[in-house]
């Protein structure tokens, strides 16, 4: 019963966010114009998209590991790139729609997060090239925002939150929001995990390349991908584990 109340919440709560999303950029559009115009383009602005668009080279992983296509994955991950966090919103509520009545006394982010019937089979092949591409990924973030500092002083004053600022921030924290979740589910305790969310709050991207690295570095050789996606605690891994040996 409680998983059921779950299902039903994360639903709303995705839907809720997509709507505001999509209402902002309408709103935003509507007040200030267009977003393809070069005198919006402040450096602090451009290293905001920077950071928004790292986080969505990591949800476009997860998309690309939970499709059964590459056509999918490509529709799917243009439709990120495109309308970011309106559309993170979209493939999650399509992704707990997908799943089951039967399924539903599972915990729900166990079932959103892994591949349906591909639990078992998908391994760690790519794990290295995973870790190298989210260090890459991770250092250059650090290095933009640096950059950024040094030659454009803080962000934090008022003059930078104008309103295409503001939307895409608001686009941005709706992706980290998403990313948190995952961290919730996947750290053990608490305190972890508060700090985790905490790191991706101040330092953005830059905290979702160190943790997926993170995750990536803990699994041996002999573990599927997906045990970077569950906590040690899933009847999912467990089972699947049982399945294996």
């Amino acid at each position: 019963m409680g998983a059921s109340i779950s299902f039903v919440l994360y639903r709303i709560l995705f839907v809720v966010l997509g709507c505001f999303m999509v209402g902002t950029l309408i709103y935003t559009t509507v007040t200030d114009g267009s977003p393809f115009r070069a005198e919006l383009l402040i450096p602090w602005l451009i290293t905001t998209l920077i950071d928004f668009y790292v986080n969505v080279v990591a949800l476009s992983v997860w998309v690309a590991y939970k499709e059964s296509s590459w056509v999918s994955s490509v529709i799917w991950i243009v439709l990120l790139v495109c309308f970011g966090s309106a559309a993170t919103c979209a493939y999650i509520v399509a992704k707990l729609f997908e799943i089951s009545i039967q399924d539903s006394t599972q915990d729900p982010m166990d079932l959103l997060l892994v591949r349906k019937g591909q639990i078992v089979n998908m391994k760690s092949s790519y794990v290295k090239y995973g870790k190298l591409i989210f260090t890459i990924l991770g250092a250059f973030m650090v290095a933009v925002v640096t950059y950024t500092v040094v030659t454009d002083g803080s962000p934090f004053r008022k003059e930078l939150l104008t309103p295409w600022m503001a939307a895409t921030l608001i686009d941005f924290y709706i992706n980290v929001f998403a990313i948190s979740l995952w961290v919730a589910h996947k750290e053990t305790t608490w305190i972890s995990a508060c700090i985790w969310i905490i790191f991706l709050i101040c330092l953005g991207s830059i905290t979702t390349c160190t943790y997926i690295v993170v995750q990536l570095s803990r699994l041996s050789s002999q573990d599927s991908v997906y045990h970077v996606l569950l906590n040690s605690s899933s009847r999912i891994g467990a089972n699947a584990s049982t399945k294996k040996f």
